[in-house]
């Protein structure tokens, strides 16, 4: 995601430039000059729906010479820039900021002293307002410099091949293909009342409307524990409530049972496992509590209710395929999810369906991996299907991180996954480890706590997937990616030289205990 950020702010830097200058035109026609298309069609390629996934196949597409057109929906950057991981990461940076400076033992045993450390609120509010603005700007300019036509209104199918419907205006128009990428929305489960104010999604949370004394969290997946630990590094305690016997359930169980340890056991952390909240009602800040009912997941009796300040819902993410034709258009869907093929061309059902020729469907709408870098490969790899190279992506090989501090990060299956996959497939597995606490550069940052987990095929020597968690963690996960997508062996790796002294070198001992050598 640095990366790809990185590149739309040059190319808006550039954009302004040319728009200083007069060279570029930013009206919805922006592509007539360039166009590509066969003059039965308006477009070559017409995408539904303007997140990382969209944005990175219009702008893909465009450097193939088809002229594109984006159904943006008025919402130009999609959940990532708006109300994901870009204003996340804001409040994260700067909720971080201060649980460092308060955390005196810390600084006292880097030589530093440091008086009372305050914050505002409606700072840290507005720093993560600002920047998803400003992203979202830079990539509304990027599409522009390139030519691509961005449409307001939201695209839906008419149920005619080639027709995409704008549904702000009523106007249709005409693509050879048409990609899918509407994105996914909030869960809330039922009997969960969200008001967005004291029970909120995550799209309320951004907005940091209040910091609470207590807050409920339903649900301990990625986006529960990096507001908690927003949450707590403000001054927050947190209760989470999980439906599943184990916190964390979709991570690593070593990996978990570190991140409880570093990040809930020394936090004003508690939590309620094996339960439903039932039941929540919305309070007043300051005047009235959340109330929330919770029962046994097995039993379904009530177990207990709880009294909050407010209760965030962090209870995963659903397609947001509803109400844009796909029915008419003879397409399934399954819990909202569009069913597609490993070049993300859309089925019309999910057991034995047929392709739907001309239409792709990329990013949390499919379901094959709901994060915005996914999208955006996915989006990338249904363009080259397009212009008829084949491809597909990788989806073993893409990795993912959670923001806390100190960051977890991972690519391929957790370790209980990968044995049930050697067992299955007839391999022997091999681990290796990697730990921060022999890392100079991490001993120098005073934050020595994580471990480096690297599954491989000891048959093959290649990396089935690796787990951290620790300092920049989110950063050390990519040459391990790169290894996964490239087949490079523990063998190969271990002969590769790291950087001294850098966190990168937790990785290098990891490599070479895979192959019994030592790291210094």
């Amino acid at each position: 995601m640095k990366v790809y950020f990185s590149a739309i702010f040059a190319l808006a830097t550039a954009v302004n430039g040319f728009q200083s200058a007069g060279f570029v035109r930013t009206s919805s026609r922006a592509s007539s000059a360039m166009s590509m298309a066969d003059g039965e069609f308006d477009f070559d390629v017409a995408i539904i729906g303007c997140g990382v996934g969209g944005h990175g196949a219009a702008l893909h597409a465009r450097a193939q010479d088809l002229k594109t057109a984006v159904f943006a929906g008025e919402d130009v950057g999609g959940t990532c820039v708006n109300r994901g991981c870009v204003p996340s990461k804001a409040l994260l940076a700067a909720s971080g900021r201060v649980r460092e400076m308060r955390d005196t033992a810390h600084l006292e045993s880097l030589g530093i002293e440091v008086g009372e450390v305050n914050y505002s609120r409606e700072g840290i509010a507005a720093h993560a307002k600002n920047l998803a603005n400003r992203v979202k700007g830079n990539l509304e300019m990027s599409l522009v410099g390139l030519g691509v036509d961005v449409v307001e209104g939201r695209g839906a199918l008419t149920g005619k091949p080639h027709e995409v419907l704008d549904q702000k205006t009523g106007k249709v128009y005409t693509a050879k293909d048409i990609i899918l990428a509407p994105g996914s929305i909030p869960f809330v489960p039922p009997g969960i009342t969200v008001d967005e104010k004291t029970v909120y999604t995550s799209d309320g949370a951004l907005e940091l409307p209040f910091v609470p004394e207590w807050v409920a969290i339903v649900g301990s997946g990625y986006i529960g524990l990096e507001f908690s630990d927003v949450y707590t590094a403000l001054g927050s305690e947190v209760t989470f409530i999980e439906a599943l016997p184990l916190l964390m359930p979709t991570f690593d169980r070593e990996i978990a049972k570190q991140a409880e340890r570093l990040l809930i056991r020394e936090r004003p952390i508690d939590y309620r496992t094996n339960v439903f909240a039932s039941e929540v009602t919305p309070g007043i800040p300051g005047e009235k509590p959340v109330t929330i009912k919770m029962i046994d997941a097995d039993t379904k009796e009530h177990v207990e209710t709880l009294e909050v300040d407010a209760c965030m819902v962090a209870t995963g993410r659903v397609p947001n395929t509803a109400n844009m034709g796909l029915e008419d258009a003879g397409i399934e869907t399954q819990r909202g999810f569009v069913a597609v093929n490993g070049k993300m061309q859309v089925l019309t059902k999910h057991d034995g369906g047929d392709v739907l020729p001309g239409v792709w469907c990329i990013g949390d709408a499919n379901g094959k991996m709901m994060l915005a870098h996914a999208a955006s490969a996915q989006g990338i790899s249904a363009v080259e299907n397009i212009v008829g190279r084949p491809h597909e992506v990788d989806h073993a090989a893409v990795p993912a991180a959670c923001f806390t501090h100190p960051e977890i990060s991972m690519v391929g299956p957790t370790e209980e996954q990968a044995i049930e996959m050697a067992e299955k497939e007839g391999w022997t597995l091999g681990k290796s480890q990697g730990n921060f606490r022999a890392n100079s550069k991490a001993l120098a940052e005073g934050e020595g706590n994580g471990i480096a987990k690297v599954l491989f095929n000891k048959d093959t020597g290649k990396v089935v997937a690796v787990h951290i968690i620790g300092l920049h963690a989110a950063d050390l996960i990519q040459e391990c990616a790169n290894a996964v997508a490239a087949g490079t062996t523990v063998q190969e790796l271990s002969m590769m030289v790291h950087t001294h002294p850098t966190l990168s070198e937790v990785m290098d001992e990891a490599f070479k205990g895979a192959v019994g050598m030592s790291s210094h």
